[in-house]
């Protein structure tokens, strides 16, 4: 059975986010994981990471202008020097947090933007946070995001996660392998999960279409869960799902249970 973390970006949004952590560890989970922490200094989510016994799994790169609707900026050409500072800062976090996984989301493709110069930023980019990450034990990983959420997302597919982790050579760069996008931009989730297990970084589970709890929709996870159990998965598994209702009703139906059995 795999062990999961909650998504505190979408999960527990019945209470601000610094009291998702209390309320993370009151419904069983080891691990949280969320967007990004940049807007907290370090040493309150240190403290609630210590309090409530958990584990920062993973976290984002700064993505550029959120807001305004960037998604990452690794493979926008003439960004680089904010994309290297906000390398430096992720890793002002994730030493302090003990968070061993950070994502680099690749970034919406610029109208007009030749394609050559999209894959040559975005591996060089790679390259060097991947270099720099490596020094302190942490994995980079990138992540296929399906192109219906997030038009024009630049990695779409876990064939492209994996040409690009040939390209860039490193060691610890990885594939975050998130079934909700995959099973919407291609399918064949147990395939895939087998085929790519030894670049498997990280794995995301929520219901399709909706986004919903796991247990809702097309996919049959408990399928899934073998799966991970039988190519050797030991890795954290993500929550990534947006309640339909209370986050509780959700996890007293299925969650709560499945963290108690891993934990």
């Amino acid at each position: 059975m795999p062990t999961f973390a909650a998504n505190l970006s979408m999960m527990f949004n019945e209470v601000p986010f610094l009291e998702r952590f209390e309320a993370a560890a009151e419904a069983g989970f080891k691990g949280v994981e969320y967007l990004f922490p940049y807007d907290y200094p370090v040493e309150v989510l240190e403290e609630l990471l210590r309090k409530h016994k958990l584990e920062n799994v993973l976290f984002n790169l700064p993505p550029g202008d959120w807001s305004a609707g960037e998604r990452g900026i690794t493979c926008i050409p003439g960004r680089e020097s904010e994309f290297r500072d906000g390398v430096e800062i992720a890793l002002s976090y994730a030493t302090r947090l003990k968070t061993v996984r950070l994502h680099a989301m690749a970034g919406i493709a610029p109208g007009g933007a030749q394609a050559g110069a999209l894959k040559s930023t975005y591996i060089s980019n790679l390259k060097y946070a991947a270099a720099k990450f490596a020094k302190h034990g942490i994995a980079l990983l990138i992540e296929a995001i399906n192109t219906r959420d997030m038009p024009g997302f630049y990695l779409s597919t876990q064939a492209q996660s994996y040409e690009t982790l040939l390209a860039v050579d490193a060691p610890n760069l990885k594939m975050q392998m998130d079934c909700y996008h995959m099973q919407i931009m291609e399918g064949d989730l147990a395939v895939k999960l087998r085929k790519y297990a030894p670049h498997c970084g990280h794995v995301q589970i929520a219901g399709v279409p909706e986004r919903h709890e796991p247990d809702t929709g097309e996919i049959r996870y408990s399928y899934i869960f073998d799966v991970l159990d039988e190519i050797g998965y030991s890795g954290w598994v993500g929550c990534e799902y947006r309640p339909a209702n209370k986050t509780l009703d959700g996890l007293s139906r299925f969650h709560q249970g499945a963290a108690r059995q891993s934990a």
